[in-house]
């Protein structure tokens, strides 16, 4: 099957984030199918762009063919942002015939952060007589209206509710990494639920098999803790406002007194600084704040904690689920976790991975901490097992990309 995978802020391991679409077609050239991932050739999300000198030019990578447009660079969520998505669909809309012909793909996914891609895909799938999927990442355009804050007049708001509209009618299948988003597509146009289908993100369990190392920052850190008979609760990730990490770090106040034990927060971010002023102002020494590693890194880091904290500010958009790839790298891990998140869908609880608390609260945090050092290292192993164990059957990317093919197999034919 030849698969056109469409993604404006596609990476890989060498470009860095996103990762979901470089994992699902490694799968899938494995088991003999030809890809080929459209993206832009700047992403804010990536840690190395592509050099490209004119639109579709292709790179090679792992079997996988990349061909990058050349859409212009942006900073932050202003109107150069916005230039460079409406760059990427023109180009996209304008070779949709050349697509079609040279590449005769037999399936065509739109996958963009944003929907506005879904006219070039319907465009070159019937061009090419071929099967299409809509893969949502987020909810359109309430993304934009209950987190960012925009009008619902809004001209770009406007145009990112109609284009997703006409997504849900046009596309053969719909496919969400939310569970329960199909409840607010079915009231935009999804012709009804026997359409969609719920694939998560997930893990890659390679990327377990050989670790790499972490800096020697990180390591001394974790050795010198241990040493000292500290249980370590670690965070690792982006350090933003979304990430709750203030009532960790108020979490930490409250326990100062309890000389075991240690929070350790790895990554970075437009919050890191602010935390860790609060820290300082708050005199506290169980603290400890650490550069991000890279990703494949972050097995090792995750094997030197004792319990991993994973949080959430609420918000009203989780109503349709999450899928977080902390989560899934925390399950990995096989170490219990304390989650902080309300959402439609709790994979934690779900497999039996951790403590459940409530979102935004020192107290909950501080007492979950407690509850998992009072525990038996066998009932902590039992607990991180369990999430390792449904992570494995549930989130492995050779598990996502089969049921993905299958949603793209049972479409028929045109």
């Amino acid at each position: 099957m030849n698969i056109l995978y469409i993604d404006h802020y596609a990476g890989s391991l060498k470009h860095g984030m996103e990762f979901r679409p470089y994992y699902l077609s490694r799968e899938w050239v494995a088991d003999g199918h030809k890809v080929r991932i459209v993206g832009g050739d700047y992403s804010h999300l990536r840690k190395e762009n592509p050099t490209v000198s004119k639109s579709f030019e292709t790179e090679e990578l792992d079997g996988i063919e990349y061909q990058w447009i050349k859409t212009g660079s942006y900073e932050g969520n202003g109107v150069k942002r916005a230039l460079t998505m409406f760059r990427f669909v023109a180009k996209l809309w304008l070779k949709a015939g050349k697509l079609a012909r040279e590449f005769k793909p037999d399936a065509v996914i739109s996958s963009s952060t944003y929907p506005l891609d879904c006219y070039a895909a319907r465009r070159i799938a019937k061009k090419a007589k071929c099967k299409y999927v809509h893969e949502g990442h987020d909810i359109w355009p309430l993304t934009l209206t209950e987190v960012g804050g925009m009008g619902e007049h809004n001209p770009f708001v406007i145009a990112m509710g109609i284009a997703e509209k006409h997504a849900y009618k046009t596309s053969d299948r719909v496919v969400s990494v939310l569970p329960f988003s199909y409840l607010h597509m079915l009231d935009k146009g999804l012709r009804s639920k026997d359409v969609f289908s719920y694939i998560p993100n997930g893990i890659v369990l390679d990327d377990w098999s050989t670790p790499e190392k972490p800096g020697a920052e990180v390591t001394e850190k974790f050795e010198s803790l241990h040493s000292e008979g500290k249980f370590v609760v670690c965070y690792i990730g982006g350090h933003a406002i979304s990430n709750s990490l203030d009532v960790l770090i108020e979490a930490a106040e409250k326990m100062k007194d309890n000389g075991d034990v240690a929070f350790v927060l790895i990554g970075k971010g437009t919050e890191k600084e602010r935390l860790k002023t609060m820290a300082e102002d708050m005199s506290l020494t169980n603290v400890h704040f650490l550069p991000p590693v890279n990703k494949l890194a972050v097995p090792t880091v995750l094997e030197m904690a004792d319990a991993l904290y994973i949080g959430a500010k609420r918000c009203t958009l989780y109503r349709y689920g999450v899928s977080m790839n902390k989560v899934y790298d925390y399950m990995m891990s096989a170490k219990p976790i304390v989650y902080g998140v309300e959402a439609a869908n709790n994979e934690v609880a779900e497999a039996g991975a951790g403590i459940t608390i409530e979102p935004d609260s020192a107290e909950a945090i501080a007492g979950a901490v407690l509850a998992l050092k009072d525990m038996t290292p066998e009932e902590r192993a039992k607990m991180g097992q369990n999430g390792k164990t449904w992570v494995i059957e549930n989130c492995d990317y050779r598990v996502l990309a089969k049921r993905f093919i299958d949603v793209i197999e049972g479409i028929e034919k045109k």
